[in-house]
């Protein structure tokens, strides 16, 4: 492994001047440690990587590699690729991501991991891309340094895995060396549309509060959806740069597979695992920011005490215990934070935490056959909801409410919940935004929730804070990126 300290550099721009190499991934704690106060090590690090020497690829529950097909279960065969090669000698003072898998499961995913019904209509994105990365950026922001990393994977022996190490040492120094290609026609605004209007997203509401109320579920996650066409040369690093300005998060980040881009500004953490420690951290209650501090003070003391959403968020806590455990040691799985604020750009979020260790034999692979989905976004109990969503929907969910993250040849691993996300794929960009449906639920509160919650996203879009709510056809507006 070569390890080497450079030159402060805006993780941004070292995206930027990477772009040009395939696979470009940056995962992105845009949220800086400074501003998130007790919780600062969420935001700790950041991640720049391109060129991944392999690409696993699940379409329809089989896995390829490079495009060929392989014959295991996708998470064994992902399992099979980050124990491809030995680890190097240990090293100390090293980020906790040392090269391996990043990427993405969609939501759709779970559908391999659990008896469910497959939607009316079906997503056409991979349900699993995950590119193998031997070479990249880690930016620590709390001692502001950054290090390039090579592991010479998947070269076998010492010797060829540091000749392949120093050849993509110097090859990412070379692109960072030179200044990016100026895109003065690239394309950033986006006109998103709804798909559906809002009397039939009431409509799908008042039909979960029925399932609530008939006993079939606790809680359950409706979404609605939200489309736009993309103009010839769209950047979607480009907004990506405009959405964490407006939506600055710790765990945004943006993927470009080539025919399916993304860009998340999410503020969840689904599982973490560090030295055999699980932490998840489900979001349950929002409210909107204001803009006088003292009414924002009291914006966040009113979620804090709110029965709603303190109930929706102790009952998915119960949801997350339970699915750790099925991983974890006994008696090991804790809650030190239950219904905590957190703040973020545009809203006050409640979020507990719920922490595990991993008992023997088990690892993270084990950890999403295990949790994923996350509970935070399908409702209780798991399955039933799961059924009502696709039922309600009526469509898949794609990226939206899966994971974006990285799984390390060290056994450890980092998951988003992938909301707040953008997806960008065959002409169009898409984003959905939903809640958390309970007995308690009023559909046009409900409604206006999911444009509380979309508003960044659609101010880095360019439209401001309104958007058009008529599902009608739009065309693209083109403007110069600045």
């Amino acid at each position: 492994m070569i390890v080497r300290d450079l030159a402060p550099i805006d993780a941004l721009e070292a995206a930027r001047r990477l772009a040009d190499l395939p696979g470009l991934v940056f995962l992105d704690s845009a949220m800086r440690p400074e501003a998130l106060g007790v919780h600062a090590r969420l935001g700790r690090w950041s991640y720049v990587a391109a060129d991944p020497w392999g690409l696993l690829t699940v379409r329809e529950g089989r896995a390829f590699l490079d495009g060929a097909p392989l014959d295991g279960a996708p998470l064994d065969e992902l399992r099979r690729l980050l124990a491809a090669a030995p680890r190097d000698a240990a090293e100390t003072d090293l980020p906790p991501f040392l090269g391996g898998a990043i990427g993405y499961l969609a939501y759709d995913f779970g559908r391999r991991l659990e008896r469910l019904p497959d939607p009316v209509e079906a997503e056409p994105v991979p349900e699993a891309v995950f590119g193998l990365y031997d070479t990249f950026l880690a930016f620590d922001h709390l001692e502001n340094r950054v290090r390039l990393i090579a592991t010479g994977r998947p070269e076998g022996t010492p010797a060829a895995r540091r000749r392949r190490a120093q050849a993509r040492a110097e090859l990412f120094l070379m692109r960072l060396d030179r200044p990016p290609a100026a895109r003065v026609d690239a394309a950033t605004r986006l006109d998103f549309r709804p798909t559906i209007d809002r009397a039939t997203h009431e409509a799908r509401v008042a039909a979960g509060i029925d399932h609530v109320l008939a006993g079939d579920v606790f809680q359950v996650n409706l979404a609605q959806r939200f489309v736009a066409p993309l103009c010839d040369g769209f950047d979607a690093l480009g907004f990506h740069a405009a959405l964490r300005a407006a939506n600055p998060a710790p765990f945004a980040a943006f993927l470009d597979f080539g025919a399916v881009r993304i860009a998340s500004s999410s503020p969840e953490r689904f599982l973490e695992i560090r030295d055999g420690v699980v932490e998840a951290r489900p979001i349950k209650g929002t409210a909107r920011r204001l803009d006088d501090p003292a009414e924002d003070v009291l914006a966040a003391a009113r979620l804090a005490t709110s029965e709603k959403d303190r109930a929706e968020n102790v009952m998915i806590v119960d949801l997350m215990r339970n699915d750790l455990a099925r991983v974890c040691e006994d008696a090991s799985v804790d809650v030190p934070v239950l219904c905590g604020i957190e703040s973020y750009a545009g809203l006050h979020h409640l979020v507990s935490v719920v922490t595990g260790r991993l008992a023997p034999g088990r690892d993270a692979i084990d950890a999403v056959a295990a949790a994923f989905p996350g509970g935070s976004i399908t409702g209780a109990p798991k399955i039933r909801a799961e059924e009502i969503i696709s039922e309600l929907e009526g469509h898949g969910r794609g990226v939206y409410c899966g994971s974006i993250g990285w799984f390390g040849h060290d056994g450890g691993m980092d998951l988003n919940i992938a909301i707040r996300t953008v997806v960008f794929r065959a002409g169009e960009a898409m984003v959905s935004v939903g809640g958390g449906i309970t007995a308690l639920s009023d559909p046009a509160a409900e409604y206006e929730e999911t444009l509380t919650k979309a508003a960044r996203i659609f101010a880095a879009a360019g439209g401001g804070p309104t958007i058009a709510l008529e599902p009608t056809p739009t065309s693209c507006r083109r403007e110069a990126a600045e």
